[in-house]
């Protein structure tokens, strides 16, 4: 279980999981990639527009994903053992991501 560099806190996570999330990343790379050789490319401004909106709705479908399991696992089981502590980090993170 690998420390975040933002946060001393984990998240474990199944080899499944993982795998699932760093395909995604690894997709999302690819199209960030294909953007720079765009611009390399001198590719027309709508064309490179296109693809940046394609990797922002990649980056909130993984948002969406990862939200969804902090949710359902670690919010849950901290509100079923009587704290509110990630509660009230969720709030605050959903905060920022919706401005």
């Amino acid at each position: 279980m690998a420390k975040c560099c933002c946060s001393n806190k984990t998240k474990t996570r199944t080899e499944e999981e993982k795998k699932g999330l760093q395909n995604r990343l690894s997709r999302i790379e690819g199209q960030i990639r294909g953007i720079n050789r765009m611009i390399e490319d001198d590719a027309y401004c709508i064309d490179v527009l296109t693809q940046i909106n394609a990797v922002s709705g990649a980056l909130k479908s993984l948002t969406k994903i990862i939200l969804d399991e902090h949710i359902r696992t670690c919010v849950a089981d901290d509100v079923r053992n009587g704290s509110d502590d990630k509660l009230n980090e969720l709030t605050a993170t959903l905060s920022k991501l919706m401005y």
